[in-house]
C-alpha cells in the first residue's frame, strides 16, 4: 500500500479514519523556515468535520501535534516533520455490516478481494476521507513557504450541483487579468463559504440541502490556481508537473476528473485558437493568454497554473441501496448508517489548495530551473 508522495519533499500519510489518530511524516522541507501555527489552525478549521450544515455532523478538532521536525524556536531542523492529529468522536458500530454488505460507490468490496477481510472497515480505513486531514497539515506548511518564494495557491468551488461561481481569471487576454486574479485570491482568503459569487454561494447550499433532505448528495468542482511560479520547473513525460499534479489530486478520495488549462475544452478548439501566442514580457517571452493553463511539455511557463478537479457525490447516502451480502452471494438492500457529507466539495477546496501547494514546492525544490544545466560553483 503506496501512501507517499514526492521526490525531494516527500509526505507520507499514515492511519485509518477510526485509529487512534491519523498524520503525516513529511521529509526534505527546507530547513530555517518558522510555520505559523495559527494561521496553519485556521487553515485546517477550513477542513475540519462538523462545522457546517453541508458537512458530517462527525465533530474533530483536527489540532496537529508537530512531535517532530522543528527545533526549539519552533523552525523547521532538516529532520522529517511528524504531525498527528487526534480522532475523537467515532462510532465504528455503524460500520460492521460492511464486511458482509459491500457499500454501493465505495471501495469496500475491492479492498475485501485484496486484504482477504483483515482490512479496518471502520469509517472506510485507510481509504477514507479522513485522511485528508494531515495531508492538510503538510500542505499548509508549503502554503507558507511558498509564499516566502512569491508564489501564491488559492481555490474555490466553481461549480455544485450545477450551480456555478464566478470562474477564476486565469487567462492573461482578460482585462485587467493579473490585477483581477490576485483581487479573487484575496476575496477567497477571506470567505467564510470558498465562491467568490455570494449569490451562487446561497444557491449551491440550497441545492446541498435538497438533497440532504432527499437522503441523497450532490458533486461538484473545485478550481485551483497558482500564481508567481518561474518558467521552466518541472520535467518532460512523467515527471511533469501535470502527471506530478494529477498523481496527487487523484489520490483525494471523491476526486474523478483532473483537467488543466482550458482542459476538455481543448479538444473541440482549434489549434489556431488554442495555441497561446508570445508576447514580451519582464522576464521574457510571457504567453498572450494561456489556454495552457501555465504548464507546457511538463514544465511551467510563468503564466497561472490553473487546474481543476471534478468531485462525485457522496457515496455514502441515506437512500436504500442494492447490493450483496458476500457471506450468502445473496442480493442484499443496504442502508448506510455513520455520519457524513451530503457534498464533499466544499471541504475539498482546502485539500486541494494543499495538495498542490505540496507537489509545487517538491517540484520547485526537485526541478529548480537554476539546477538544470551545470555551471562553475553549482
Amino acid at each position: 500500500m503506496s501512501s507517499t508522495i514526492g521526490t525531494s519533499v516527500r509526505c507520507t500519510v499514515f492511519g485509518q479514519s477510526h485509529s487512534e489518530a491519523i498524520g503525516c511524516v513529511v521529509e526534505g522541507l527546507p530547513a530555517g523556515f518558522r510555520p505559523d501555527m495559527g494561521r496553519l489552525a485556521r487553515f485546517m478549521a477550513r477542513r475540519a468535520p462538523g462545522r457546517d450544515p453541508w458537512s458530517t455532523p462527525r465533530r474533530e478538532a483536527d489540532a496537529p501535534r508537530i512531535v517532530s521536525g522543528l527545533n526549539p524556536d519552533g523552525e523547521t531542523c532538516g529532520a522529517p516533520l511528524c504531525a498527528i492529529v487526534a480522532n475523537t468522536n467515532t462510532r465504528s458500530s455503524d460500520y460492521e455490516e460492511l464486511r458482509r454488505v459491500p457499500r454501493p460507490g465505495h471501495a469496500d468490496w475491492p479492498v475485501q478481494v485484496r486484504w482477504e477481510g483483515f482490512q479496518d472497515v471502520a469509517g472506510g480505513g485507510h481509504f477514507s476521507g479522513r485522511l485528508t486531514a494531515p495531508l492538510c497539515v503538510a500542505g499548509g506548511i508549503c502554503l507558507q513557504m511558498l509564499e516566502g518564494r512569491g508564489v501564491s495557491v488559492a481555490a474555490h468551488l466553481a461549480e455544485v450541483a450545477g450551480v456555478a461561481d464566478e470562474p477564476l481569471v486565469y487567462r492573461l487576454d482578460a482585462p485587467g487579468a493579473e490585477a483581477a486574479l490576485r483581487a479573487q485570491m484575496a476575496a477567497l482568503a477571506d470567505a467564510a463559504f470558498p465562491v467568490l459569487d455570494a449569490e451562487a454561494g446561497e444557491a449551491m447550499r440550497a441545492a446541498v440541502e435538497e438533497a440532504r433532505a432527499g437522503l441523497d448528495s450532490v458533486g461538484g468542482v473545485v478550481e485551483c490556481v497558482a500564481t508567481g511560479l518561474p518558467a521552466g520547473v518541472g520535467s518532460p513525460m512523467f515527471d511533469g508537473v501535470e502527471n506530478l499534479l494529477a498523481r496527487a489530486l487523484f489520490g483525494i478520495p471523491a476526486v474523478k476528473g483532473v483537467e488543466f488549462g482550458s482542459g476538455f475544452r481543448a479538444a473541440s478548439m482549434r489549434g489556431s485558437e488554442h495555441n497561446d501566442p508570445y508576447v514580451p514580457g519582464a522576464r521574457g517571452p510571457q504567453p498572450a493568454k494561456n489556454d495552457a493553463g501555465g504548464i507546457l511539455g511538463g514544465l511551467t511557463t510563468g503564466a497561472p497554473l490553473r487546474v481543476a478537479v471534478a468531485v462525485k457525490p457522496t457515496s455514502s447516502i441515506g437512500r436504500p441501496q442494492r447490493s450483496v451480502d458476500v457471506a450468502t452471494g445473496e442480493a442484499a438492500e443496504l442502508r448506510v448508517r455513520g455520519r457524513h457529507d451530503p457534498c464533499i466539495a466544499p471541504r475539498a477546496v482546502p485539500v486541494v489548495e494543499a495538495v498542490c501547494a505540496l507537489v509545487l514546492m517538491d517540484a520547485l525544490v526537485t526541478f529548480s530551473p537554476r539546477d538544470a544545466v551545470w555551471r562553475p560553483g553549482n
